[in-house]
């Protein structure tokens, strides 16, 4: 197991528990989920190592690494999937300004967005550590997609665009990869990374039950102050920041299952459409957050 003494992400040693948050997923283990008391940061704690972790993801329903459609929550996660494709690859022609060029998918999946980009005309790569997610993109799409322990043999400067769709999350090193994507990345090129938000209006009312905190799955829980030490201490900058308006619907409706709610779907929905109305002015107080960086 893995326990951290000192914040991730300020390094300061006045990190406190803020709760037990249990895999409502998979294995029904609890994990504590610590708070840094300087920059409020939140992270998991006691996780299992990087070799050991992959049995958390061993499951059929993990739509992410799979093309299942076999629960209705698979359904609607794979609706918002669709309605969203059209919306992701639109955000990298208007951050990037180009209507083509070389795009790293980092965290590919099954390999639906990245194949997307190349019927837009796009060179696009994907990285992928499930293999049979891997092995999936490559056989329904013909993607290009490698292990990610293949990433440092990527040339230098030769994307114009990397994505992070809910990946950055995941990662046992994210400074590590953060490293990468800088070297990676053109000079004039963009880096879009979507992370869930601690901060979210729904993190606040679900606390321990909110869906997203998916422990121990996600390790690193960001919001947007948060993730701007990230950004600084990896030399990025924040360009913009937008939000994921279909994700509060689905995080909603889990954590309504994981509550115990009778009718989880319902109040889900309705739950989802107080929170979208409450941040239609205040957008940093969203579900999900897509920061769009650059180098400094």
């Amino acid at each position: 197991m893995v326990y951290r003494k000192e914040c991730p992400v300020c390094t300061s040693e006045n990190i406190t528990l803020l709760f037990r948050v249990t895999d409502h997923f998979l294995s029904r283990e609890e994990f504590p989920l610590y708070q840094c008391k300087t920059c409020h940061f939140q992270f998991t704690q006691d996780y299992p190592e990087e070799i050991h972790i992959g049995r958390y993801y061993e499951s059929a329903e993990y739509i992410s690494h799979s093309d299942t459609s076999a629960s209705f929550s698979d359904k609607l996660y794979r609706l918002a999937r669709n309605l969203m494709l059209r919306k992701k690859k639109n955000l990298v022609s208007e951050t990037t300004g180009l209507s083509g060029g070389r795009l790293l998918d980092i965290g590919s999946g099954t390999g639906y967005f990245a194949n997307s980009m190349k019927e837009a005309g796009w060179q696009v790569k994907g990285i992928e550590i499930s293999r049979k997610a891997r092995d999936f993109s490559i056989s329904q799409f013909g993607l290009d997609v490698i292990n990610p322990d293949q990433i440092s043999s990527l040339e230098s400067e030769n994307f114009d665009c990397i994505t992070l769709w809910h990946v950055l999350e995941h990662f046992h090193d994210p400074f590590r990869y953060a490293s990468e994507i800088m070297r990676l990345l053109k000079q004039e090129g963009k880096c879009i990374i979507a992370l869930p938000n601690s901060g979210s209006i729904d993190a606040k009312h679900y606390g321990k039950y909110w869906a997203a905190y998916d422990v121990p799955r996600h390790l690193w829980h960001f919001d947007p102050e948060t993730f701007r030490l990230f950004a600084e201490k990896t030399g990025f900058e924040i360009k913009e920041i937008r939000n994921l308006p279909l994700d509060v619907f689905y995080i909603s409706f889990l954590s309504e299952r994981y509550k115990g709610s009778a009718f989880p779907f319902i109040s889900g929905m309705i739950k989802g459409v107080w929170f979208s109305v409450k941040t239609l002015f205040s957008k940093e107080r969203s579900s999900s957050l897509i920061y769009i960086l650059r180098k400094k």
